[in-house]
């Protein structure tokens, strides 16, 4: 099938939104249950999402806000493994010299730009931008909320506004919709304040049901609903402002979710086979270690360097992996980066990768049971849970839902509405990389955007 393209006719718009609905696919919008959505977003509007592999967040993010793939940007995994330090560690990584549409498109071009909640703002050269960035201390327990802004001064002004980012509600046992409720309100503060060319909005809330009870469950069409009917006051709102008539929608979805019901433990297996070193405390000892796993969803990078026979034979004997990938099979599927694992695995779509290393609660380190997403050398959906012993649960097979696989079953989302939209003609999956030129297009700035457009299926003829 061919992916849609914009028709060569097709206006250009004077101000483009982007909503960022995690976990959003195309069958989930209809009148029923998302009415507000399929307003704006009808069947001949919305088609599939190709996002890159992996499909888990960071990844995701940079490569539909840069047009880039994971071999070409590096975010191989929401977490980051420092060879030179020998630390693996989550949501740490800053801006690093990389441009997103925002940045490019304000500093190249003179757009004023902004983008809200996505991963890695602290820095950014857009117009208006907001990220939580807690003040904590050495143990990195919550001494005061906080949220990183530009302009400085502007989490000031929406604290007064709206109140404390809700943080605790953003993320952990107590997720909930607040948190993207607080952001589509800062959203209008920003569009009211600054008026931006272009904006980009994170929307969380899908995510929350979608790891905890599965994409097939009640809480998942619950949450559906909910994330309408707060798009619909936001929408609202927006189609009140000036420029409403030189307004388009862009609507992505970053993955979709695969139902799961099986935990897989690669760092057991290293550390049965002597690979995988632990200290006093429990934690893993990755620098005293020749192989440990940090995963991610469903995808596991494997760091070994002159271990990588015997990681490959320690973990060769657990059930649930589909693919270990190689040199060439990284390369195959668009993740061949130094900062990609020795070895990468691909979960079953039944199947997901936990941390742990130890089979006895007694052995866990001392932040397995609390909220901690920076010191786990690994993503932890167990954070949704509350614990028996402490904030956090250790029973893995409560998680319902996972991601990270592309499977065309697990695509997101893709539309234009919105007064401004031009329609799309052909059919079939929009791949990531397309986003980003797409939204070039749409605000005719192909030409004064140093960005490489060529291979996007989605530019004007």
């Amino acid at each position: 099938m061919t992916a849609p393209t914009i028709p060569e006719t097709a206006q250009m718009a004077g101000r483009t939104i982007v909503l960022d609905v995690v976990g959003l696919q195309p069958q989930h919008i209809d009148a029923d249950r998302t009415p507000t959505l399929e307003s704006h977003f009808s069947s001949e509007r919305v088609t599939g999402l190709r996002p890159p592999f992996p499909a888990v967040t960071v990844p995701a993010q940079t490569t539909l806000a840069t047009g880039r793939g994971p071999s070409e940007h590096g975010d191989v995994s929401s977490g980051e493994y420092d060879r030179e330090r020998e630390t693996a560690e989550f949501w740490e990584r800053d801006r690093d010299g990389r441009d997103r549409i925002w940045e490019t498109a304000s500093d190249v071009a003179g757009l004023t730009t902004g983008a809200l909640n996505f991963q890695h703002l602290i820095g950014t050269s857009a117009d208006v931008a907001v990220t939580p960035s807690p003040i904590e201390d050495e143990d990195n327990n919550l001494l005061e909320m906080n949220c990183w802004t530009n302009p400085d001064g502007f989490y000031d002004d929406l604290h007064e506004e709206l109140g404390h980012f809700p943080l605790h509600n953003y993320w952990g046992p107590g997720a909930n919709e607040e948190g993207s409720r607080w952001i589509l309100a800062a959203a209008r503060e920003a569009i009211d304040r600054f008026d931006p060319d272009l904006l980009w909005i994170y929307v969380p809330h899908l995510d929350y049901a979608g790891q905890s009870d599965g994409p097939g469950s009640d809480a998942f069409a619950t949450a559906l609903e909910t994330v309408d009917d707060l798009l619909e006051g936001f929408l609202a709102d927006l189609s009140e402002t000036d420029r409403w008539d030189e307004t388009v929608l862009t609507l992505v979805s970053e993955y979709g979710f695969h139902e799961v019901d099986r935990p897989i433990f690669p760092n057991r297996a290293l550390r049965e086979a002597g690979l995988l070193e632990t200290d006093a405390d429990g934690d893993a000892d990755i620098g005293g270690s020749d192989a440990f796993a940090m995963v991610d969803h469903q995808i596991a990078h494997i760091y070994a360097e002159g271990a990588v026979d015997a990681a490959r034979d320690a973990l060769a004997g657990l059930e649930g992996i589909d693919a270990v990938l190689d040199d060439s099979g990284k390369a195959e599927r668009g993740i061949d980066h130094p900062n990609a694992g020795d070895l990468v695995l691909v979960a079953d779509p039944d199947a997901w990768f936990q941390y742990y290393w130890w089979d006895d609660r007694a052995n866990a380190p001392p932040y397995a049971t609390e909220m901690d997403i920076h010191a786990k050398p690994g993503f932890d959906p167990c954070e949704l849970f509350f614990g028996d012993e402490g904030l956090v649960s250790l029973d893995a097979s409560q998680v319902s839902g996972s991601h990270g696989r592309v499977d065309e079953s697990a695509y997101g989302c893709f539309g234009l509405g919105g007064p401004a939209a031009p329609e799309l003609e052909g059919d079939g999956p929009v791949d990531a990389t397309d986003v980003t030129p797409t939204i070039v297009d749409l605000l005719g700035l192909e030409g004064e955007l140093s960005m490489s457009l060529e291979g996007s299926s989605l530019r004007q003829s």
